[in-house]
């Protein structure tokens, strides 16, 4: 069967592949040498003080290397974004888990949308443990942003650069692609590509359970500041389906088998009054974002 042919809205040399590195010399020659093969020249190294040879072995390539400021991933990225020169980037972890032959998929999708994931479809190189703790992040971001995002820890992303410059990182650690997700996926274009994952090279630097918690708890705390309805919306609803089902089962207990749950009966009213509270402030969010919209709609039109 014939292979059917992409067509592109962006040239490779439309877009800086970003590649943050720390002490990956074991995996970040066989990426380079990937990259270059495919077609991609304009390569932006940002290395978090190595202490291994991957800055030798990245400049040996041709790639431009700098040193990263601020902390932790989110630094490199801070970094990136400031350097890239580039209508576009794309970001790709440099440890042999990402092809690069996948990122044809985002150059025919990246001038109709301004954020596109990287999707990934083959997980059996994924560890059983970061497995589950992908589904439960997925369903933690969709819970409480209202998005359908299937894969909002993926290592392989790309952004517009205007957008990736106006974005305000505060994390320290690897949430970095959940918080900027987080960001762009309520205001901006997004989609996601289907992408191949593969065995890493070298030493794995992930915490499967501090990480994974470290993301749950980014996802609750920014969401609260940029989509407060969703958010107040799925603390109202996790408060009162628990509420409703204590006071049903109170109720039943005290009405047909004649035990009476006082306590219970006041565990479930308690619960109930919350729930209630968050679902008034997600009415009020909601009211205030939509006057919002009608104000910068006004203003606009002057």
């Amino acid at each position: 069967m014939k292979r059917r042919e992409v067509v592109l809205t962006l040239k490779p040399e439309d877009i800086t592949v970003v590649l943050p590195s720390l002490n990956e010399e074991k995996a970040i020659g066989v990426t380079l040498k990937e990259l270059s093969a495919a077609g991609y020249s304009n390569i932006l190294v940002v290395d978090g003080y190595s202490t291994d040879m991957t800055v030798n072995i990245a400049r040996d390539f041709g790639a431009t290397v700098v040193e990263q400021h601020w902390h932790g991933k989110t630094g490199a990225l801070k970094t990136a974004f400031q350097e890239v020169k580039t209508p576009y980037l794309l970001v790709m972890d440099c440890d042999g888990t990402y092809d690069p032959q996948d990122i044809i998929k985002f150059l025919a999708h990246a001038q109709n949308h301004d954020y596109i994931i990287g999707a990934r479809q083959t997980r059996m190189h994924i560890p059983l443990l970061n497995r589950i703790g992908n589904k439960v992040i997925n369903l933690a971001f969709d819970l409480f942003t209202g998005s359908r995002l299937t894969d909002v820890g993926s290592g392989m992303y790309l952004l517009r650069t205007d957008v990736a410059r106006d974005l305000e990182l505060h994390t320290k650690g690897i949430d970095s692609e959940v918080e900027i997700a987080i960001q762009v996926s309520g205001n901006f274009r997004v989609t996601e590509v289907p992408i191949s994952y593969r065995s890493r090279l070298g030493k794995a630097k992930l915490s499967p359970v501090r990480d994974g918690l470290s993301d749950i708890w980014t996802i609750m705390t920014l969401s609260r500041a940029y989509n407060p309805v969703q958010y107040f919306s799925a603390i109202g609803t996790a408060l009162i389906l628990p509420a409703s089902i204590i006071i049903l089962w109170s109720s039943y207990d005290t009405f047909v088998r004649g035990i009476w749950h006082a306590g219970w009966i006041l565990v479930g009213l308690v619960l109930l009054m919350f729930g209630l509270q968050a679902f008034g402030v997600a009415s009020v969010s909601l009211m205030m974002s939509r006057m919002e919209r009608r104000l910068e709609k006004k203003f606009a039109g002057k």
